[in-house]
């Protein structure tokens, strides 16, 4: 039997492709996949001063979510680029941490200068984004740059007409639903960077499809999340205020 050259040959062992069930968002205790409820946030550390080498550092942690930033400068913008993000997604968070940031710093102080901020991510356990925003936040505040405010990221995932705040990256990323079938549900994803003091949103990110009013409601929610982390992030640079008084 003569031999087809052109046919590409299989792996001579196969095995079935296996379709992944959704699962309930919600537990039958009413509680989410890490025993929480759906409106309650993941205990948040943060902490100022991290890095010595940096102008100014921060590290948080939402429960197995945990980032550190680093900031230098200002200084003196470089003539070309020194870092190329390849990354699509790298690059997107890149943009968007960038957009929650500006406006809160006083660039009119700062004119013709560069401020470098390294965010590295530890490890991934959801709402990264908000996490980068935050920790970046206060990394700057600890730089002694010039701010009007800090920024205070918050993440929410929608399933359904169910609102997960604070989610982790099963909740983020699974099939999830929030009915008694393996249907997947219409979900999305919003984020949002919130200035508690001055009470303005300097970013705003959903992923999905929505409705008018549901985009209302959990835009409400995210901002009332903000809300509550704040708290965590003004305790931190207090801490890291009496310890450089300590210091001096």
């Amino acid at each position: 039997m003569p031999i087809d050259r052109n046919r590409i040959v299989g792996p001579e062992e196969t095995q079935p492709i296996e379709i992944q069930q959704s699962q309930p968002a919600v537990l039958p205790n009413g509680c989410r996949h890490d025993d929480r409820k759906l409106d309650q946030i993941r205990p948040i550390f943060c902490r100022a001063g991290a890095i010595s080498q940096a102008a100014g550092s921060a590290y948080i942690e939402m429960a197995n979510t945990k980032i550190i930033c680093a900031v230098y400068g200002p200084r003196e913008p470089a003539n070309k680029q020194e870092f190329n993000i390849k990354d699509s997604q790298e690059k997107e968070y890149s943009q968007i941490v960038l957009q929650a940031l500006e406006p809160v710093i006083r660039i009119d102080k700062y004119p013709k200068s560069q401020i470098d901020i390294f965010i590295s991510v530890l490890q991934n356990d959801g709402s990264v984004l908000a996490g980068a925003i935050t920790a970046a936040s206060i990394a700057m505040a600890d730089s002694g740059i010039e701010m009007f405010d800090v920024a205070v990221g918050c993440c929410l995932r929608r399933i359904g007409n169910m609102s997960l705040i604070d989610p982790t990256n099963l909740e983020e990323e699974g099939h999830l639903n929030n009915k008694n079938e393996d249907d997947v549900v219409v979900n999305a994803n919003i984020t949002v960077a919130l200035l508690p003091s001055l009470n303005q949103v300097s970013a705003l990110i959903m992923n999905g499809e929505l409705d008018a009013d549901s985009t209302q409601k959990i835009t409400t929610d995210c901002l009332e999340g903000c809300i509550r982390i704040y708290p965590a992030v003004k305790e931190c640079l207090t801490k890291r205020l009496q310890e450089k008084a300590s210091r001096n």
